[in-house]
This record gives structure tokens, C-alpha cells and sequence, in this order.
């Protein structure tokens, strides 16, 4: 189990930082909380206490076990240590090695990594001290999760909010695995998007994947060492770097590209929600407007991952099932159907998972063991998910 210490400084959004503990619990990190003297008039040490099942550091004298000196066990046993909100005060302390307090002190002690997530008013942030400060904690290898903009407490409108829980927290398991080379070598296919069925020259029918646990995949492959290729349709997110992005918008596309590098894939995650069915005539002119409406006849388009399954010789396959009924009953059906060595199983009822920035999936393997990975957001999810993979 990781262990993560956060620190907690004095200002109004210290309360989101309880968002943040209660996230990495839920993803298995022992999360320690240090809160400093001002930080406590915002919010109860009880609350961090309840979430952290940890006791909060709350002075600077404050020993919860005897046989420890706390501010150096922390320090020495923290595999990460996040500063969330970070004021001016604290980030000025950091950067010129100041010690008056436990959480100043303890940061002197650590030799692990750090993350600062930084929240103060707009003209202190841009203060050129402020901004020095951050430069000299970057230059000692600091990581920053940048704060965001909006109407601020004070009623200022710009740069200085603190970054979202979830944005946080994703960074924290950027750095928690960014040593993590366990794929280093491997060939990966990811898929995502939505395909398209071709009406004529300007229409198309298409489905509501966005495309974002396709990207987040092939996001967290590279970042564990994989050696990856992202084959996608549509999509309504911000493609990831150093991966090989092949566009393929409609099922024969996608079939085409994915089999040209199937042979010398390691693992292939098929993420993208493909299209069924094709249209069994594609006008070559555009459809005119008629008062009787228009008729599209649809014919079944060839299922790939199936033929994958039927081709697979060495490789890891891993695919998706979106269901709005009987979740488990029809991914299960659609491992066996389709020889897979996983199954990601969502439930997309009411609006959930396509399109969101979360998402619950049960992920089951060829033996039919069943592992909930809980709410997480889609960067977490597919951490957890090459988590199980690579054990296999």
C-alpha cells in the first residue's frame, strides 16, 4: 500500500481537500493529514481524521506514537507528499527552506516526491516573489497541479482557485506510477471514439462515445513504458502525446487498422464503441428532403473484436462492454462469445459513463472473477484496469 501525506494549509478551499483524502482512500493509499495552525479555523482536524483513519498532525509537538519521532516517520515513510492548498505563505517557506512549523519541518525531512497545489488571490499568485518561489520549486523538481480560474473568494475573477479534487488526485497517481515500467517493451493497440455509418457525401449516423477511456488507456500505457497506437473515430477529447494516433471513423477503418498491427501486439484494448451495423446502400449524392421521410435500410457490419478473438494467439485481449441491463450476465456472455482474456463491463443506463470525466467498471476475467473498481475518474479506472492486466 502507497503511502501519501497531505498537507494542509490556511485558506478557504481547504475544505476540497477533503474531496482529495477521501478519493485516495477509496483507491487503497494511506493517506496521513498535517494541517497547520490556520488551516484548522477553515476546517476540523475530526473531518480529515474520519476520512483519513489516520490521526491529524495539528501541532507542532503533537506525537501520536511514542516510539516515532512524527515529523521524521512521516517524512521517511511517504512515498509522495501533497501540499493542497498550497498558500503564498507555505510555497515562499518551501522554496527558502524555512522550518517553523510541523509541515514546513517535515517537507525539510523528505526525500519524496512533492506535489504543490497552489490556491491564493489572483495579484498574489502573479506577485513576482510568488512567481519566484514557484520557479525555485520547480527547479528543486517539485510537481505543480495548476490552479484554475474563476470567480475567487474574495471576489476577484481570474487565475488562483485550487485545481479540482479530481485533478489532483489524478496527478498524484501520475507520480505514484510514473516509475511504474511494467509495460516498458510491450505493443499495445488501444481503440476509442465512436465509429460512423456512412448515409451519403454529408451524413452519417454515429453513437455518444466520447472516446475518454480509450485516450485515458493509451495515456497510462505510455506512461508505464508501453509502446503504444491509439486507433480512434470520434472523439470529444484532447489526444494524448507520444503515442501513434491512427484515425479510423467508420468499422472497416478501424478492422483495417487494428489487423495491420494485431500479429505483433502484445495487448489490445478495444475500448471503442464500433458500429454494428452498416447501411446496405451509401448514396454518392446527397439525400434530398422528402415530405414522405426517408427510409435507411441497416445491415450487420463485421465484429471485430470477435475476429480478434478467433485470430489471437499470444496476445492479452481486453474488451468493453457498454450495457444498459443485465451487466454482468451479458459481459460475461461477450467473453466467452468472443474468446477474450478481459472484459470491462459499464453500465451507460441513465446517462452514466459516456461522455463523463468517471466512470464504474467491473472488470472479469476468462475465469469469471469479478473485480468492482468503484467510481473513479477514467485516468484512475485505467491505472486499475493495467493494474490486473499485467498480472496476467
Amino acid at each position: 500500500m502507497k503511502n501519501v501525506v497531505i498537507g494542509v494549509t490556511g485558506g478557504i478551499a481547504a475544505y476540497k481537500a477533503l474531496d482529495v483524502v477521501s478519493a485516495l482512500r477509496k483507491l487503497d493509499i494511506n493517506v496521513n493529514v498535517v494541517m497547520t495552525k490556520t488551516a484548522q479555523e477553515f476546517v476540523n482536524s475530526l473531518s480529515f481524521q474520519s476520512l483519513s483513519q489516520n490521526p491529524v498532525i495539528t501541532d507542532n509537538i503533537m506525537e501520536p506514537d511514542p516510539s516515532k519521532i512524527a515529523h521524521i516517520s512521516l517524512a521517511q515513510e511517504a512515498d509522495l507528499i501533497i501540499i493542497a492548498p498550497a498558500t503564498a505563505n507555505m510555497i515562499g517557506k518551501m522554496a527558502n527552506g524555512i522550518a517553523d512549523d510541523f509541515l514546513s519541518t517535515m517537507i525539510l525531512a523528505t526525500e519524496a516526491p512533492i506535489l504543490v497545489a497552489p490556491a491564493m488571490n489572483t495579484k498574489m499568485l502573479n506577485n513576482i516573489a510568488t512567481q519566484r518561489n514557484i520557479k525555485t520549486l520547480k527547479e528543486f523538481g517539485h510537481e505543480f497541479v495548476s490552479p484554475g480560474s474563476g470567480r475567487l473568494a474574495c471576489g476577484d475573477v481570474g487565475e488562483g482557485k485550487l485545481a479540482t479534487p479530481a485533478e489532483i488526485v489524478d496527478k498524484v497517481v501520475w507520480m505514484l506510477n510514473k516509475n511504474k515500467d511494467d509495460f516498458k517493451g510491450k505493443r499495445v493497440i488501444v481503440t476509442a471514439g465512436g465509429t460512423e455509418i456512412k448515409i451519403d457525401p454529408v451524413r452519417n449516423i454515429t453513437n455518444n462515445s466520447s472516446g475518454k477511456m480509450g485516450i485515458a488507456l493509451a495515456k497510462t500505457l505510455s506512461e508505464r513504458g508501453a509502446d503504444v497506437s491509439l486507433i480512434y473515430g470520434n472523439i470529444k477529447s484532447e489526444l494524448p502525446a507520444k503515442v501513434k494516433l491512427i484515425e479510423a471513423k467508420t468499422n472497416s477503418e478501424m478492422r483495417e487498422a487494428v489487423l495491420h498491427l494485431y500479429d505483433d501486439a502484445d495487448y489490445v484494448f478495444m475500448a471503442a464503441a464500433v458500429s454494428d451495423y452498416k447501411a446496405r446502400f451509401v448514396s454518392k449524392e446527397k439525400l434530398k428532403k422528402k415530405s414522405e421521410g426517408l427510409t435507411i435500410e441497416l445491415v450487420e457490419d463485421r465484429d471485430i473484436l470477435k475476429e480478434l478473438g478467433e485470430k489471437k494467439k499470444s496476445q492479452v485481449l481486453v474488451g468493453f462492454a457498454a450495457e444498459s441491463s443485465n451487466l454482468v450476465e451479458n459481459a460475461k456472455g461477450k467473453l466467452e462469445n468472443k474468446n477474450l482474456d478481459f472484459i470491462a463491463g459499464n453500465d451507460i443506463s441513465d446517462g452514466k459513463a459516456f461522455g463523463k470525466d468517471e466512470n464504474r467498471i467491473i472488470l472479469i476475467d476468462k475465469q469469471g472473477a469479478q473485480n468492482d473498481l468503484g467510481l473513479l475518474s477514467k485516468y484512475e479506472t485505467a491505472n486499475k484496469i493495467l493494474d490486473f492486466v499485467i498480472k496476467s
